[in-house]
Parts: structure tokens; sequence; C-alpha cells
């Protein structure tokens, strides 16, 4: 039997809060052979929701390339991609500690945005939705990001830090969608599989 829904991801929160919705999809992982993290790289220039979305795209092609490549079954295939800016400027996952560090100091005291872009192929079709959300962080004391970066939460996110971490005790106000911040916007996700017809 066919799966309901493949999730071209491998965070955990993404299944976390696709669980919220009652799906259990099947995971969609790149291969050993596959360069994922090409398709992340930045181009001079590129505005911050411009790139959101080129990349969520570019991941979705991937993905249903790999279901076909490795002959499954055919079914919805989702993606998303998260991008934390500070202006015009991209602070993607962070290479190393300093550069963990070198993020979060420019995140502190400051307003970000967040912009998750989710993606769906269904049908033969398409469809992209995007998550904007602006995040208010407090002045963070050095020994609070330094503790952080220690704990090794900053790697594999989007601007060093996760909204559910214990950084959030820095965070007054966001505004726009927690979920979204978190890495998969539930309205806009529930709103293409709704379309798609893989929810009521």
């Amino acid at each position: 039997m066919p799966p309901v829904l493949y999730l071209a991801s491998q965070s955990p929160r993404r299944l976390q809060l696709l669980a919220q919705l009652g799906l259990s999809p099947q995971t969609l992982l790149p291969g050993p052979q596959e360069d994922a993290e090409a398709l992340e790289a930045e181009r001079p220039g590129e505005p911050p929701e411009v790139y959101v979305r080129r990349v969520t795209l570019a991941k979705l092609e991937a993905a249903c390339a790999r279901r076909q490549c490795r002959g499954l079954p055919e079914a919805p295939v989702l993606c998303a991609d998260t991008t934390v800016a500070l202006g015009d400027r991209i602070l993607g996952k962070p290479a190393d500690a300093a550069d963990a560090l070198r993020t979060l100091r420019l995140l502190s005291g400051q307003t970000h945005e967040v912009f998750t872009a989710v993606a769906l192929q269904a049908g033969g079709q398409a469809r992209l939705a995007l998550s904007r959300s602006s995040v208010d962080f407090a002045a963070v004391p050095e020994e609070v990001l330094h503790a952080y970066v220690a704990s090794g939460e900053p790697f594999g996110k989007a601007g060093a830090y996760a909204i559910q971490s214990s950084l959030a005790g820095w965070i007054p106000t966001i505004r726009g969608s927690y979920s979204g911040i978190m890495g998969l916007p539930l309205y806009e996700t529930t709103q293409l599989l709704r379309d798609a017809g893989v929810l009521p």
C-alpha cells in the first residue's frame, strides 16, 4: 500500500508538526551520492524570500526524482526550507561553533525575519506557500550565548537557534507563525494538503 505522503526532510520537528495534523509520512531522504547541501547554496544579491522559494522548489524537484529513481509508489511529496534573515542578510546553518556564536551575536538585541517555504508535488502539480514571521530578540548575555553554542543546539539550524529551545527565554515577541519558525507552517501546509486531497 503506497504511503499517504512522503516528507523530503530529516527534521524531527517537521515530523512532529505533521503528527499534529494526524499524518505519519514516509521520509524520502537524499542518498549518499546526492549533494543535498549544494541545493542550499546562496546566490549573490538574492533576497531571502526569493532564496527560500528557489531552494524549496529545488528540494522538491530532487525529492520527486529520488522517488522515481528508487521505484517507490506514487504519493504526494512534501518539502520545506527555513531561512533566517537580518535585513537582506541570510543567516544559514552555522559551519562551526565560531560561526554559530557570530550569528547569535548578530541576532541578539535585534528583530529578524524567518521565512519558511513549503512545497507539495501532487497529481503532477507543484504548489508552494510561504510563511513570513518576525522575531524580537532581547540582548542576550555573552555567557548565555557561549553556553547555548556549547550545548550543540545551534547546529543544523538556520540562524543558529531553535524557537523551541532555551533561547526562547530571550524572545519577548514573535509576529507570524510559531510552527513556521519551527520549520513547517501548519496553516499553509494544511491548505496545500487539503487542496491535494491528503487532508479533508
